[in-house]
């Protein structure tokens, strides 16, 4: 009898283990606090614009560009992953803008698990117990100077 008390302790404690390393925490962050944490990672050349934002008038659109980046959120608080893995999405977008030739990259929106986001102030992100990720789509274009 004391083995299969046992056995259900077992059981029992690797479904609750398996279930806490499933979390899925989906939520917005500041965009501005955001960049902030950058130290000079994100490049003055190469200007962004999120969804709503006034900008220069758009002499040419290059193209649409995507990314979706990932990162080791763990012994992080969620806001710190998500914080850093933004950045990167945001340097990917600049590097996209830069080997096409554009000088800014527009209409930014967040689209976490293909569910677009539009703000110019804030960002969606997903973390889980390991990893966070950010996903930002946005318009590669030449600003009139």
């Amino acid at each position: 009898m004391k083995r299969y008390l046992k056995l259900a302790v077992v059981a029992a404690l690797s479904v609750a283990a398996s279930q806490a390393f499933a979390r899925n925490s989906v939520e917005t962050y500041s965009i501005d606090n955001a960049l902030k944490t950058g130290d000079g990672k994100v490049g003055s050349d190469i200007a962004l614009y999120f969804a709503g934002q006034p900008h220069p008038t758009v002499l040419k659109t290059l193209s649409e560009a995507a990314t979706n980046k990932k990162t080791n959120s763990f012994g992080r608080s969620d806001e710190l992953a998500c914080q850093h893995v933004f950045l990167s999405a945001v340097i990917a977008l600049q590097e996209r803008a830069r080997a096409e030739g554009g000088n800014a990259v527009v209409n930014i929106k967040s689209n976490y698990k293909d569910h677009l986001t539009e703000s110019a102030t804030e960002f969606t992100c997903g973390a889980g117990a390991l990893i966070a990720g950010v996903a930002l789509k946005g318009d590669v274009v030449t600003l009139k100077k």
